[in-house]
């Protein structure tokens, strides 16, 4: 055999052992994630409602609307507690409204946040036990994200483990997971996972990151057994080719 035909044939094998190794790489990549069906950022809510019908005499926001602790939210004209103003003031939650002697109820955030919905209107009547408006809570911003996967995957998920969100506008931010909760349909275990993100930071991205963004959430699994063994070679075989 000559020089040169012993170059090609190392060549050849060369191309053969990269070429294996790449799509080995591949095929390692796609099992070692699984990517979300869907994902949407969520918020910790916090419910503002009445215990009392009556008018709302004063409407002192809209959705969207950023709100500190305290601020107004609504007022509601209620005959049934002018009698009893005082001691409503001293019920348990008087912390999230004032009661005037006249029987206006004044209700007010419960928490640093957005307003993200509004159940009521200026000059609306509300019946007692109807809910105001809804706060998403500043700084509690995670994702939550259905996965359908096989119970075997499903035991490579663990707590803490990375997770990319990406956004409508392609970016990426990243997160680890905090709450996994589970059930198997049909030999799928269809699961959804909490995600929590310091790169989440309402308003930031153009306005993208808010309660209600849907996002595509990558989550990484652990790599165990067979494939630890496989990506291990792999690893070894780029490296031996100096690649």
């Amino acid at each position: 055999m000559t020089w040169a035909s012993r170059f090609k044939l190392f060549g050849g094998v060369v191309f053969v052992v990269v070429l294996v190794a790449a799509f080995t790489a591949v095929f390692l990549a796609r099992q070692s994630h699984v990517t979300s069906t869907s994902a949407s950022i969520a918020a910790e809510k916090y419910n503002v409602g009445t215990d009392y019908s009556g008018y709302v005499t004063e409407q002192f926001v809209k959705a969207g609307d950023r709100v500190d602790e305290g601020d107004p939210l609504f007022s509601v004209k209620s005959l049934s507690v002018r009698d009893f103003a005082h001691s409503a003031n001293r019920a348990k939650n008087a912390s999230s409204y004032t009661v005037a002697d006249d029987g206006t109820i004044t209700f007010t955030a419960p928490v640093d946040g957005t307003v993200s919905k509004v159940d009521a209107t200026l000059g609306s009547f509300v019946e007692g036990g109807n809910l105001l408006a809804t706060v998403d809570k500043t700084g509690s911003l995670f994702v939550v994200g259905d996965y359908s996967i096989t119970p075997r995957d499903y035991q490579r998920i663990e707590d803490g483990a990375q997770v990319d969100l990406t956004l409508p506008d392609k970016s990426t931010v990243t997160g680890t997971v905090k709450k996994i909760s589970v059930q198997t349909l049909d030999g799928v275990a269809e699961t959804e996972i909490e995600v929590d993100s310091a790169g989440l930071t309402q308003g930031s991205h153009d306005g993208l990151v808010t309660a209600g963004t849907p996002v595509t959430a990558t989550l990484q699994l652990r790599q165990d057994g067979t494939l630890a063994s496989m990506q291990t070679a792999v690893v070894a075989a780029f490296a031996k080719i100096g690649l």
